[in-house]
Order: structure tokens, then sequence, then C-alpha cells
């Protein structure tokens, strides 16, 4: 399971190091403002259903059926199965999709209704809006593909698949842009454009992997139809934090122009370490789960999800407490460039540290949903979910105008604590979380070690104080972070939590035996 995890880890953090280099290119050609606002909020909406489908509910409903018809009936009724959802996805999502151009200026009065304020971000959004709304027709396929790869235990080549996102995006946003009347209009087709790169990868890597899939014509079969209830109610409940990112959405559009794009450069951020260790956490636990209870093997399914949590805590709480402390120098570096200043890159700090505070809560539903999903439970986290969008619309409201584009980002956090605090009583009380002694205590050693790790980056912060320059700012930033790391790398070593000298002699074991 640990080295799933990092296989998918590791693809996912090349792909956030090509997407950052996306945003980068956005925020220098676009800037904080209403052009930028008007594409941010056409991205939105099919990259919430990519966030939903991709790393949520689909997922979390087809792995487990589809393991369990590969491993009880054979290779062809899984195949035959797959193929039977993929033609049935197709169909709705071509219907949805056609829907959405026709209603698209509905649609756009609904997520961003501060865009009526002013008649050009709305009849742009509108515009940008049709151009990537194919986008979920394609990256949903994309994710039942990529849910037969997983279900294949061949992760790398799931995982790797959508580094094309960024790839096209870039390529989209330095080529095309010359031959559109503006930025948006070029990144907005690389959006569509790299749906069709990713599908036509991963079906190319089915076919390699000897499991070609071809749609079968839409039929609501039994096994179909149990999917479809399995899948529905986790749209709400695996997928809280994207629709809690959409109530922001909305809400941003009610407050100052800019205030969408402070926001989503801020998110961006939190999503390196929430997408690299959320997902791999998720995508590779959940099979792991589904095997152990299947197999009626209680013990071995409470244990690995203790060591996903272990897994997770332990990178996870340095990110926070790194993001808490630099998340200014980190914003002016990365993005303060071009049409996005330095005064908007520390606006855009200050969201960034209200993700940041969440970010914990953000990873640990992802590890405590698959608990629920593997045992076919998908009802659940819908009512958890509802009651979570509540909160968090009551909270978006209170904190919006008093706290402006930091409100939104504020509530999110707060709510998704509250997320973890309903999953875990739940699991606890139906005996599917028990968390070992052991557990318990280095995830206290861990906190206690980003603690002091932040304590540390304040002290050398204020008697090195940032510079002036790109060059040296950049320099600086890179030095703080590996103090950071090596003091944190310390500390979990003084604490007992790893041991240094394992860790060294694995690592030279294996670099070994590449060189060889």
């Amino acid at each position: 399971m640990l080295k799933n995890f990092l296989t998918v880890g590791g693809w996912t953090m090349l792909s956030r190091i090509l997407g950052l280099v996306r945003d980068q290119l956005l925020a220098a050609f676009m800037g904080a403002g209403a052009l930028q606002d008007a594409y941010q909020v056409a991205f939105r909406l099919p990259n919430m259903f990519r966030r939903l489908f991709g790393e949520g509910a689909f997922n979390a409903a087809f792995v487990p059926l589809f393991s369990s018809v590969l491993t009880q009936e054979g290779e062809e009724q899984a195949r035959t199965f797959a193929r039977r959802a993929l033609g049935v996805m197709l169909a709705w999502l071509i219907f949805l999709c056609v829907a959405g151009e026709l209603f698209m200026p509905q649609v756009l009065r609904l997520i961003a209704p501060g865009f009526l304020q002013t008649g050009d971000r709305y009849a742009l959004g509108v515009s940008l809006s049709r151009i990537t709304f194919p986008y979920l027709v394609l990256i949903c396929a994309a994710a039942l593909v990529a849910g037969v790869l997983n279900g294949l235990h061949k992760f790398s080549m799931a995982a790797a698949a959508y580094l094309a996102f960024n790839v096209v995006g870039i390529a989209a946003i330095l080529f095309v842009s010359p031959f559109m009347p503006n930025v948006a209009y070029a990144a907005a087709w690389g959006v569509t454009a790299s749906g069709v790169v990713q599908l036509g990868l991963l079906l190319w890597s089915c076919h390699r992997a000897g499991f070609g899939l071809m749609p079968l014509w839409p039929q609501l079969t039994p096994r179909i139809r149990l999917l479809v209830r399995r899948m529905l109610p986790g749209l709400v409940g695996s997928g809280v934090g994207q629709i809690n990112l959409t109530i922001d959405t909305i809400i941003a559009t009610l407050l100052p122009a800019g205030s969408v794009s402070l926001m989503y450069f801020a998110d961006r951020i939190n999503q390196l370490p929430l997408g690299v260790l959320g997902a791999a956490a998720g995508t590779t636990l959940l099979p792991v789960l589904t095997r152990h209870l299947a197999a009626g093997e209680h013990e071995a399914a409470r244990a690995a999800q203790n060591r996903s949590i272990e897994y997770v805590l332990l990178l996870t709480l340095p990110a926070v407490a790194g993001l808490l402390v630099l998340a200014g120098p980190i914003m002016i570096v990365l993005f303060g460039h071009g049409s996005f200043t330095e005064h908007d890159a520390l606006l855009s700090a200050q969201a960034l540290r209200a993700y940041a505070i969440g970010l914990p809560a953000f990873v640990m539903v992802k590890v405590l949903s698959p608990a629920f999903f593997a045992r076919g439970d998908t009802r659940t986290p819908v009512y958890v979910g509802i009651s979570i969008l509540v909160f968090n619309f009551i909270l978006n409201l209170l904190f919006m105008k008093p706290l402006l584009h930091v409100g939104p980002p504020l509530a999110s956090s707060v709510a998704a604590f509250l997320n973890v605090a309903f999953l875990t009583i739940l699991l606890r009380r139906r005996q599917a979380l028990e968390l070992e002694p052991s557990t318990g205590r280095n995830m206290a050693l861990t906190i206690g070690a980003s603690g002091l790790m932040a304590a540390g980056l304040l002290c050398v912060e204020a008697v090195i104080g940032f510079p002036a320059g790109l060059f040296l700012r950049m320099i600086w930033l890179g030095i703080m972070i590996v103090l950071g790391a090596v003091f944190y790398g310390i500390l979990l070593h003084t604490f007992g939590i790893i041991d240094a000298a394992s860790v060294l002699a694995r690592l030279r074991r294996r670099f070994g035996k590449r060189s060889v």
C-alpha cells in the first residue's frame, strides 16, 4: 500500500508542479481582475466535476464493484461491466453537456451572481464556460478508465495521464494566445483539449494492459443500477470539500472584483499537499480496505486505516506549519510578477493561511471516507455532507463582509474539521475505526514537531529578513524550506517517530540497486 501511495503521490506531485507553472502564466498574463475572475468561474464548473468523479464519488463506487467482479467472476465479466458503465456515463454526460451549453447564461447566474453587476464579466464568463464545459464529458469518462486501471493495480498509468492537463494548458497559454481575443480564451480551449488527450492516453494504457474498453449501448442492468445507487449519494459525501469550494466561489463573485482570483491562487498552493497526499491516500487505501473486508480481515483493515492516518499527518502537518509561516514569501515568489502585483500576492497569502488551517481536515476526509465506501455505505457521508454544506454556507454569510476574500476559505476550513469530527464519531461507533496507542502517540509527537519547526522558521525569519529582488527571494525561500525540512526530520528522529539511520540505509539500497 505504501509503495502504491508513493507512486500515485509522486505522479500527482509532478502534475501539481506543472500546474504551478500553468498558474504562474495565468497570473502573469491576466493578473487579479475581471478577466481572471471570468476564466476561473468558467473553469470551476467542469473542474468540480473532475474532482467529484475523478477523486470522489465515482471512484468510491466503481472501484469496489469492479474489483469484486474481477476477483469473483473474472476479467471478461469485469470488462463487460466497465464497458456498460462507460456507455451509461457517456449518454448521461453528453445530455448534461448539451443542456449546459444551451442554458449556460442561466447557469452563470446561479454560480456567479456577482457577475451580473458588471456586464463584461458576465458575457465573458458565459463565452468561456461554453468552451470549457465539454471537458466534464471527457474527464468523467477518463475517471472511469482510470478506475479500471486502479482496479487492476496499475496506479502509475492512471496517475501519469493527468499530467496532460497541465502540459496542454501551458502550451495553449504560450502558443495559442496570439490567435485568440485574449489569454483567457486560449486557456479555456486548452482545458477542453487536455480532456481529449487525457482520455486518449488512458484508453491507450488500458489497451496496452490487455483490457481494451469500447462503450456498450447504455442499459440499466442490475449491476449498473447498484453502481448508480452507490454513486449518487457519494457525490455529496465524498465531494463535500469541492462543493464547499464552489460555494466559496459563489460568495466571492459578490465581493470586490479580483476576489475570485485571489482565492483561486491561494487554493492552488493549498491543493499541492492536499492533492498529492489526499488523492494518493484515498486512491490507494480504498482497494486495500475492500480486499481486506472481502476476506473478513477486519483487523488488517483497521491497521491499514491507522497507517494511512499516520502517513498523511506526518507529511501534512509540517506543510501546514510551513504555509502559515511562509505564505507571504511563497505567494510573492511564485505569483508576484507581471500583472499580478506584490500587493495582490500578499492579499492572496491571507486567503492561503485560512485554507492552510483546514488542510489536515481536508486530507483526513480523504482518508476516512474510504472506510465507508469499502463497506458499501455511501449514504452516511451524504447525511454528514449535507449538514456540512449548510454549516459552511452560514459561515460564509457571516464571514464574507468583515473578512472579504479571507472569509470563504476560513469557512471551508472550519467546516472541514466538523466533517472529520462527524466521520470519526460514526466510524468509532461502528467499530470501523480504532486508533492504536502508537498511532495516537505518533500523532501527538508529529503535532509537536510541526509546531517546533514553525517556531524555528519564525526565529530564522526574524534574523534574516525577506530580501529584495526575485533571485535573492527565491534563494531565501529555498533555504527556509530546506531548513524547515531538515529541522523537522531531526525532530522526528529525536522523538522516535522515524529512525534516520534505517531510512538512509534503505535509500542507499534503493539507489544502489538502480545504479547497478
